[in-house]
């Protein structure tokens, strides 16, 4: 029977473990951290008793059935609508930005005809091309809603002026001209009723897969398996050779209370006088269950160093690259594939992490029945 190892016990490793062993294989998987679920990670706070997104909010969204009904086999996911507010200038608003949103901010009572021609006349029509996240938001928007809501938030959360990001990080038009304030547009979503540690934990719970935490995968362990999953930092498994690749990570600033404290899941804070980028409170995630106390994280962003937890991949110029080099690596390996955000040094969903990893294992199946050669990257990661 043929070994595999899957680096990384996020949902990446594991669901590729998972399927592997259905298929008959024996897979080990490994983790540097002391629990499964990666940035994922769920827990209950023995205090309060609520259940904590340790790593920050993770709300699950998808247009994808199968992904959908893949992590039914694994948890009940109940009833969620992600409805975030901002805070700007002393008030409180509702984000996305929306019908609601530009008449409060603007004191008028618009329809959305009215509204659509009114921002048509904020907007910056000057600028055909945008190439900043900046340019982007002044083409659609308007300085007026940029510096409430985009700038000083997004300065936070990249450490830069956002004149010096791209514009595909502002990938679609930020605003609606309706009173929906559901964050996210997608037909399925929802939370798991026990948290997202507990869906990998039964999707790892299989004779045929044991799983090593605390530990860490290295080079010289590849010739130790038929092929090898690496979800890992794609620049640390060749340890940082030429460089470390850009991330930003988070710092979270505990908040306890009684009752509660914010009235929502996610406060965003826009001004660039408010060091945090948002409070979460984690009761508002699990809106089935009620607890007299209450757990919040301010949420700071900075960069990230060689210590830290990478969460989001910068991927501006001088990332691109670097990583382009690293991929000639990966390239020039045998025996192992890279996956997953950090693997392939991309931001991704839960439910594009998810069904990447069900499109890795059937591709690997597949080319391993017809004797051919498992790619470095079932995703091309530039």
């Amino acid at each position: 029977m043929k070994h595999i190892a899957a680096v990384g016990a996020g949902f990446s490793g594991a669901v590729i473990a998972r399927s592997l062993v259905e298929a008959g294989y024996r897979v080990k998987v490994f983790d540097i951290r002391d629990h499964v679920a990666g940035n994922c990670h769920t827990e209950r706070d023995p205090d309060s008793g609520v259940m904590v997104h340790r790593y920050g909010p993770h709300i699950f969204h998808t247009d994808s059935e199968r992904v959908w009904e893949y992590l039914h086999q694994f948890t009940e996911l109940m009833p969620y609508t992600n409805r975030v507010k901002t805070t700007s200038g002393n008030k409180v608003y509702s984000l996305p930005i929306n019908l609601l949103t530009i008449n409060q901010f603007f004191c008028k009572a618009m329809s959305p005809t009215e509204a659509m021609a009114f921002i048509e006349g904020q907007a910056d029509l000057n600028i055909a091309d945008p190439q900043t996240f900046e340019e982007q938001a002044l083409r659609f928007v308007g300085r007026d809603l940029y510096e409430a809501f985009f700038k000083g938030y997004t300065q936070k959360q990249w450490g830069c002026s956002p004149n010096q990001l791209p514009a595909s990080i502002l990938k679609r038009l930020p605003i609606r001209f309706n009173y929906d304030d559901n964050y996210f547009f997608h037909k399925y979503q929802g939370m798991p009723r026990d948290g997202y540690t507990a869906i990998v934990e039964k999707i790892l719970d299989h004779p045929g897969i044991s799983v090593e935490l605390g530990t860490k995968f290295t080079r010289e362990h590849v010739q130790e398996f038929h092929h090898v999953f690496y979800s890992g930092p794609i620049d640390g498994f060749f340890d940082y050779e030429l460089g470390r690749l850009g991330y930003r990570t988070l710092d979270f600033k505990e908040i306890r209370a009684e009752g509660d404290y914010q009235g929502c899941a996610v406060m965003n804070y826009g001004d660039e006088s408010v060091p945090y980028t948002r409070i979460a409170e984690h009761k508002h995630f699990s809106p089935w269950e009620k607890h007299e106390k209450t757990i919040c994280f301010e949420e700071y962003s900075r960069a990230c160093g060689p210590k830290d937890i990478p969460y989001y991949p910068i991927r501006l110029t001088q990332e691109e690259a670097m990583l382009r080099d690293y991929v000639q690596k990966a390239r020039d390996e045998e025996g192992v594939s890279f996956v997953g955000r950090l693997g392939t040094y991309r931001y991704l969903d839960m439910d594009v992490t998810i069904a990447e990893a069900l499109e890795a294992a059937n591709e690997f199946l597949t080319l391993v029945e017809q004797g051919r050669k498992i790619p470095p990257f079932f995703v091309e990661p530039i």
